[in-house]
């Protein structure tokens, strides 16, 4: 379908429609934002609207639909939640100056495209949560957050590992890395111009050394956010380059194994361990748990400054009543720095100056480096924070155009405009009392005509006497000025009249046209000061995040761990905080803590049990350890010291891709080989169940051959679970590995699972016992026990029942001798003559003539 016979406003929809691309056009007309054809379609479908037609085009129906647009932001949030993108089509100029200039149709234009990853607006974000714009090239990625200015870059990035920790809002990418639900993108050609241009400077080497793909995906970033916004760009922070940071790796596995952001039912660990009190650290926390550090000093530095809020109570009070409720300055910030704010984010601003520096004053005398290198910051922009208590409205309104965001007092022409809108009613009564001075008339009355205006009515008698002659004080702007004669009175104007009517209809718009001029000025002042503001953010964030921490660790029993250079691992009385945190909240029964030991020396653990007791929790609580710990928190435990790990693998759960094309043994043994391949001695191994994906022998094998691997080639901290018990006889020769069972009771036919941990292996797995807990039918569960008992007798009587099947298990076989060795070992150097050394060579020459003949 093309414009070819469209009226002037639809033909303005097809050209705002080929420049939107795949975005629907949210077309303003009037009051509604309108939406036709295939965008009509989409919406409706997506919004639950009502699709209806109006008119024809080139013989069609015209199918539309639309949004009242004082509530577009609702509807728009609800479409970017699905993954649509929305340009926003608006009328730039008002019904008088189109005719003014003779135009078939309004001029409208499209402002910006929503997207996902550059929204601003707070309908359309999750406070909790960062909205990051991750550009992926080969090679090299970048990822900002437009409503923070957060801009980071990776060279060498794992896409998937990437995308697994970001959760990004949109991901932007070249077409040959074919990511599923990415934006196709290409890096500009001039990209380092093009991203130091966008940061204001002449070139990016004072922000730090970037490589070429990383400058590639930064500029294809930057370039898009300028595309969607008409050209414009918020307030970006220097790129920061991550690869000069110490982080802890995780792939996308494992982040799934985990449950670190999101979980089944909304259980997760940033959910078990969240006190944070504004969105800016909730944030922060959810950064901090995806990309723990791998940096002892920091993370030091971290722990010392929770230690320190937990031990101070009545500081840490302080801080936390500074932090409730402050409003989130950053995103403030990056909408007004689009010029697409509301009264609330300047008073964002100004509240949030406020908190900042009653935060400072709570720091005061801290100890801890983190927390007094915050009180700089926090109290950097104290004069802004002032001007803008004097100039803003104690209550502001929810938009520009309601007025009354500048306080009484800041500005006296505002205060003039304002008085003069404001008191129509008292300057009128003014101007009676002087006509009726000037003219001579007591019964003079000022009245409202609709297309008249503002006239003044006198009794028909003290008429007739003003059209004879004016009185002597009426000269000037108050001579008289007949409009309208009636039965009983005549109506008159005079030039002061008409001026005070023509003030009191402009008055409005010129208070409101002076109002912005001084928002503008409010603006560039927040502008100038943007960077202190933005420190000042952060820092209130990280500062909620430490107290939150310690707040957390106040209830009930939390450590600070030890961290060490060392390849240690010993957590005393450990607990799983989202289940314990779950068990709480269902008033159920206390979570079991249990001990984990992977120090030197037995650093390897082969762990056995049944389903249902426990195996899963305690694998993941122990590498949920690792990421509190060098997230910066502490830990659910009574004591504990773990040495850094710089890669975290967990392997726990099955999970099939049907997607792929992958079964569920596929995608185990894929992320094995990534383990194997990957994981080093500082590393920290999670695994569950290696091999259950396929036949016993087969996947017994491959248990078999991977914990070699772990123990003798990798030499890295392991938990390893499984229900080959036959794979407990390698502790014989593994010197590093130890056993470990859950404890299992049974009492009166019933099995009673402790979920305790205790040194040793399993004497059985429970199966038919667990089937019985799920509901298998008896007549199964009989069947099954017999056919259990069958097989066990059958393993007793047995010899050696894996010696056929596994040579692992098998007795070493007999070598026979070999002659030449064993003459050679009876020989005696030191004893033999010349003559004899001559002798015993010849012989050993042919007994070895005599093998290679065998």
């Amino acid at each position: 379908m093309t414009a070819e016979g469209a009226t002037p406003a639809m033909a303005q929809w097809f050209a705002a429609k080929a420049a939107a691309g795949s975005a629907l056009v949210f077309f303003r007309m009037g009051d509604f934002f309108e939406m036709f054809h295939e965008d009509a379609e989409a919406a409706s479908e997506a919004l639950g609207l009502a699709l209806t037609h109006r008119g024809e085009h080139q013989g069609r129906p015209i199918r539309m639909c639309g949004v009242p647009a004082h509530s577009h932001e609702a509807y728009l949030a609800r479409l970017i939640r699905r993954g649509f993108r929305v340009a926003i089509c608006d009328q730039l100029e008002t019904p008088e100056e189109a005719k003014a200039r003779r135009a078939p149709t309004l001029r409208r234009e499209i402002v910006r495209i929503v997207t996902p990853g550059t929204a601003t607006e707070e309908a359309l974000l999750d406070a909790a949560r960062p909205a990051w714009l991750l550009a992926l090239v080969q090679g090299g990625a970048a990822w900002l957050d437009v409503t923070t200015g957060l801009f980071f870059t990776q060279s060498g990035a794992d896409p998937a590992a990437l995308i697994a920790r970001l959760d990004p809002s949109e991901i932007l990418a070249e077409e040959a890395l074919r990511i599923e639900g990415a934006v196709s993108a290409i890096p500009p050609r001039d990209a380092p111009a093009r991203l130091a241009g966008a940061l204001g400077v002449a070139a990016l080497d004072g922000f730090g050394s970037f490589g070429e793909a990383e400058v590639a995906a930064a500029a294809m970033a930057v370039e898009y956010v300028r595309s969607v916004n008409n050209g414009a760009l918020p307030r970006l922070s220097p790129p920061v380059a991550e690869g000069a940071r110490g982080v802890l790796l995780l792939d996308a596995a494992t982040r799934r194994s985990l449950d670190i952001l999101e979980g089944p039912r909304g259980a997760s660990l940033l959910g078990a361990v969240d006190r944070t009190l504004t969105g800016a650290g909730a944030r922060e926390l959810a950064a901090r748990l995806a990309c723990p550090l791998d940096d002892l000093p920091a993370i030091r530095a971290r722990h010392e400054a929770v230690a320190a809020l937990r031990e101070d109570k009545p500081r840490r009070a302080a801080v936390r009543a500074a932090l409730k409720g402050a409003p989130d300055m950053a995103r403030a910030l990056a909408r007004i720095s689009l010029e697409r704010f509301f009264p609330r984010d300047l008073g964002a601003i100004r509240d949030g100056l406020q908190r900042a520096a009653k935060l400072a004053a709570a720091l005061e005398g801290a100890g801890p480096a983190l927390l007094a290198q915050a009180i700089a910051p926090l109290s950097a922009s104290s004069a802004t924070a002032t001007e803008l208590a004097r100039a803003l409205a104690a209550e502001l309104p929810a938009r520009l155009d309601d007025g009354a965001v500048i306080a009484a007092g800041y500005d006296g022409e505002l205060d003039a405009l304002r008085r003069l809108r404001d008191d129509a009613r008292g300057a009128i009564a003014a101007m009676q009392v002087d006509l009726a001075q000037a003219w001579g008339v007591a019964a003079l009355k000022i009245r409202h005509h609709q297309q008249l205006g503002y006239l003044a009515e006198v009794p028909s008698a003290a008429g007739e006497k003003l059209l004879r002659g004016a009185p002597p004080k009426a000269v000037g702007d108050l001579a008289p000025i007949h409009r309208q004669s009636m039965a009983s009175a005549h109506r008159f104007t005079c030039a002061a009249l008409a001026n005070l009517d023509r003030r009191l209809s402009e008055a409005g718009d010129q208070a409101g046209r002076r109002e912005r001029l001084v928002v503008a000025h409010l603006r560039k002042i927040i502008l100038t000061e943007a960077e202190p503001i933005a420190a000042a953010a952060r820092e209130m964030a990280a500062i909620d995040v430490l107290a939150a921490s310690a707040e957390l660790a106040t209830e009930g029993v939390w450590c600070r761990p030890e961290l060490t250079e060392r390849p240690d691992f010993a957590i005393e009385a450990g607990r799983h905080p989202v289940v314990e945190a779950a068990l709480r909240k269902a008033k159920g029964p206390g979570f079991v803590p249990n001990d984990c030991d992977l120090s030197p020396g037995h650093r390897l653990c082969l762990l056995t049990g049944p389903n249902m007791a426990g195996k899963s929790t305690w694998l993941r609580q122990n590498a949920l350890m690792v990421i509190l710990a060098q997230a910066g928190l502490f830990l659910p435990a009574t004591a504990a010291r773990i040495g850094l790990v710089d890669r975290l693998f967990s392997r726990v759960g099955a999970a099939d891709d049907l997607a792929g094309g992958r079964s569920t043994f596929m995608v185990e043994m894929t992320e094995t080989a990534a383990i194997l391949n990957l994981a080093g001695p500082r590393s920290l191994v999670v695994l569950d169940e290696v091999g259950r994906g396929t036949a016993t022998w087969d996947g017994l094998a491959i248990a078999t051959a991977v914990l070699e691997a772990l123990h003798d080639r990798i030499r890295c901290r392991t938990l390893f679970a499984t229900h080959f018990h036959e794979l407990t006889v390698m502790a014989d020769r593994l010197p590093e590995m130890r056993l470990a069972a859950m404890q299992v009771r049974e009492w009166r036919g019933e099995v009673i699972f402790q979920h305790s941990v205790a040194a040793g292996a399993a004497e059985k797995s429970w199966g038919v016992h667990v089937a019985k807990l799920a509901g298998v039918p008896a007549p199964v569960l009989k069947r099954a026990a017999a056919v259990l008992a069958s097989l066990e007798e059958r393993s007793r009587e047995a010899a050696d029942p894996l010696t056929a099947e596994m040579p692992l298990f098998a007795r070493a076989p007999v070598v026979p001798g070999n002659p030449v060795l064993d003459a050679l070992a009876k020989l005696e150097p030191d004893q033999l003559s010349p003559r004899e050394a001559q002798d015993a060579l010849y012989h050993l020459k042919a007994l070895a003539a005599g093998t290679e003949a065998l």
